[in-house]
């Protein structure tokens, strides 16, 4: 072993050497002064040596049964362990006393080993000594835990720390938000503008400038994705969106949007409506003359059904994979919204339209405000 090794295992157990140490002096001479009688150096070394062994042998073994994750075997384990100790302690008692007495060391004694006095004798000084053990361990285990607790509650005072910097940088981007809205009403007060001067030359144009700019509003206060908006506000959306596209086609689209009920209060996850308009206008035949499109929605004694109806535009070819995206969009989030309380089906029939209908039951809340 290297001086440093040596070194490093000194100041390590430097504690444990000086209080053995202190113990063992202690012990020998008050014994020796009490009974007037001392024993030879062997004998103190044969009996502190067994003593320090069963001493950490105990610790060791303790320690791997406490921390064993096998329960109910716990016991058994400790009990086995206890055992194990006292028998190394009788067999290397009497190893050491008959070694000692054949190098001459210690004189000879038949009585001394493998007899019942030297037997409960040994038996006696490992129990004292696992008893030493077990307050170790503890001693030991409470040091440990009270790392551990001081580790946790350091690691809740930087998470608390860490809570309070994402805080003050969620309130720094909400002001940086404020800030960010000049541009929006800026853009508005411009829009409004080109529709006021639009209104009298280019009325088409005008109405189309006043749609864009109304969605455009509704887009930058959108609530967040696990919020729902009043479902009016949606409808409202879609006319603004048909209206664009009927301005734009010089008003060749043959879709109908018909509601029925009164949806006063009542309450939808945002953009699932706008998803499935935008849907028939990318891969939808909206221009048919005898088949308009469809866009139904019923709210009769707390149910909500949505159903929209097109021609299919095979001229599209590939888009339609992008269509079932968008439908899986609003698949999934109506599952986060309702679970599995709602409908959503969506096929192709045989006269190539492609149908999409829901299905909910939902209770309007001011319903009873409105009778």
């Amino acid at each position: 072993m290297s001086s440093l090794n040596f070194k490093l295992l000194y100041n390590k157990y430097k504690l444990h050497l000086l209080v053995w140490c202190l113990y063992i002096i202690y012990e020998v001479f008050i014994l020796g002064i009490i009974s007037n009688y001392f024993r030879p150096p062997a004998v103190y070394f044969i009996v502190y040596f067994n003593n320090i062994i069963a001493f950490y042998l105990h610790a060791f073994l303790f320690q791997k049964a406490l921390n064993s994750q096998l329960f109910r075997f716990k016991f058994l384990r400790y009990i086995f362990t206890i055992s194990l100790v006292i028998f190394t302690y009788v067999i290397l008692s009497s190893i050491l006393f008959i070694s000692f007495e054949k190098i001459g060391l210690i004189e000879p004694d038949a009585k001394r080993t493998l007899n019942a006095d030297f037997v409960l004798s040994c038996i006696y000084r490992s129990l004292l000594y696992i008893g030493f053990s077990i307050g170790y361990v503890y001693i030991l285990k409470s040091f440990e835990d009270r790392k551990k607790v001081e580790a946790l509650e350091r690691q809740t005072l930087v998470t608390q720390i860490e809570k309070q910097a994402l805080e003050n940088d969620l309130v720094q981007s909400q002001n940086n938000y404020l800030r960010s809205q000049i541009n929006p009403h800026f853009l508005f007060n411009t829009l409004n503008f080109i529709y006021n001067d639009a209104r009298k030359k280019a009325p088409m144009a005008a109405d189309a400038i006043m749609n864009l700019a109304e969605m455009m509003r509704y887009a930058l206060k959108r609530p967040e994705a696990s919020e729902m908006v009043p479902l009016n506000e949606e409808i409202e959306q879609i006319e603004h969106l048909i209206n664009l596209h009927k301005l734009r086609t010089a008003n060749t689209i043959n879709l109908e949007l018909e509601v029925v009920g009164d949806l006063f209060g009542l309450r939808f996850p945002p953009l699932i409506l706008l998803t499935l308009v935008e849907n028939i206008f990318k891969h939808g035949n909206v221009t048919h003359s005898t088949q308009p499109a469809l866009i139904k929605i019923v709210y009769e004694t707390n149910n909500l059904n949505i159903t929209t109806i097109n021609m299919v535009n095979d001229n599209k070819g590939k888009q339609t994979e992008s269509h079932h995206v968008g439908i899986d969009n609003i698949n999934k989030r109506l599952a986060n919204f309702y679970g599995e309380d709602y409908l959503f089906r969506y096929y192709r029939d045989p006269l190539n339209r492609y149908i999409t209908e829901i299905d909910i039951d939902v209770i309007n809340p001011l319903a009873k405000l409105n009778r």
